[in-house]
C-alpha cells in the first residue's frame, strides 16, 4: 500500500476530514454549552385554570436544567405531567430564549369514592378540588363504565330536572343512583343489554314527572326492577288517597 500514492493521498484527506469534523464537533459542543443561550422565558399555553405561576416557577427551579440547546425536553416535559391536573404535556423551543409548554388539563366530572377524581373521558386523577361534584361507585376497573352510564342517566333524569348526586356499580353489575334531593333508585342489573336499565329509568322518569313529583311529600326510594313497573316507598305521613298507584304501574 505504501508505493499507491493514490491510496495515500485518500487516506491522508480521509483523516483529514475526520480531524476538522472532530474538531467542528468539539468547537459546537462547547459553543452549545456556553452560559450565552439561556432559557429566558417559560410559557405556558392553553385553557389552563388549575395550574399556577408558583407551580410552573417550582418546575423551572428544579428541574429545567441547561440552556435552550441542552435542555432535555423529555425531562421537563415528564416534569410538568407530574403537575395534579396536567393530563397531557407538550414542550417545545421557541427560538431564541423561550420554552413553550402546552397543558391540557383534566374536566373533572366527579369523584370517584373518597380516593381520586374522575374526568370526562373515565379517568382517574389524584387532585384536590372544593367543587360540589357526583360520586361515583364501583370496582377498580368500572370507572369507564360507570362514567358512560352517567351520562345515559344524566340525560334521561334531566326531562324531570333531576340531578344525580351518587352512581354506584356493584360488583353483581347491579346500578344505582341517588339524587341530590335524597331520592334511592335501584335499577338492577343486565348483564347482556345496559339499554334494558336505561328503559327502565325513562319509565320512571316520566311517571315522576306526571305524578310523583306534584305529592305533597319526596318519595326517598323507588325500586324499578320489576320488569312490567316499578315500586315507590311511600313516606310514613303520605296519604295514599289520590295517589294512582296502578295507573302509574300499568304505565311503567
Amino acid at each position: 500500500m505504501w508505493d499507491k500514492p493514490g491510496i495515500l493521498n485518500w487516506l491522508a484527506n480521509l483523516l483529514f476530514a475526520l480531524a476538522v469534523a472532530m474538531m467542528f464537533y468539539g468547537l459546537l459542543f462547547v459553543v452549545v454549552h456556553l452560559p450565552i443561550f439561556p432559557i429566558r422565558e417559560v410559557k405556558v399555553i392553553g385553557e389552563v385554570s388549575h395550574v399556577s405561576e408558583a407551580q410552573v416557577q417550582l418546575i423551572v427551579d428544579q428541574h429545567l436544567k441547561g440552556n435552550f440547546f441542552t435542555l432535555d425536553l423529555v425531562k421537563a416535559r415528564d416534569a410538568f405531567e407530574k403537575l395534579p391536573w396536567a393530563r397531557n404535556v407538550s414542550v417545545r423551543r421557541r427560538w431564541p430564549d423561550t420554552l413553550s409548554v402546552q397543558i391540557e388539563e383534566h374536566q373533572a366530572l366527579a369523584r370517584w369514592g373518597d380516593i381520586a377524581l374522575v374526568n370526562t373521558r373515565g379517568e382517574l386523577f389524584h387532585a384536590a378540588s372544593d367543587v360540589n361534584l357526583p360520586v361515583f361507585y364501583g370496582p377498580g376497573d368500572s370507572v369507564k363504565t360507570v362514567t358512560k352510564q352517567y351520562a345515559s342517566f344524566s340525560k334521561i333524569l334531566n326531562v324531570a330536572d333531576i340531578k344525580i348526586a351518587h352512581v354506584s356499580l356493584s360488583p353483581r353489575q347491579a346500578w344505582e343512583i341517588k339524587t341530590n334531593q335524597g331520592l334511592l333508585i335501584a335499577l338492577g342489573r343486565e348483564e347482556q343489554d345496559r339499554e334494558k336499565v336505561n328503559a327502565r329509568l325513562k319509565k320512571f322518569t316520566a311517571a315522576y314527572e306526571a305524578v310523583l313529583k306534584h305529592l305533597d311529600a319526596e318519595i326517598k326510594y323507588a325500586d324499578l326492577r320489576y320488569p312490567n313497573g316499578f315500586a315507590v316507598r311511600k313516606p310514613k305521613k303520605l296519604s295514599m288517597q289520590g295517589w294512582p298507584v296502578a295507573a302509574m304501574q300499568q304505565q311503567a
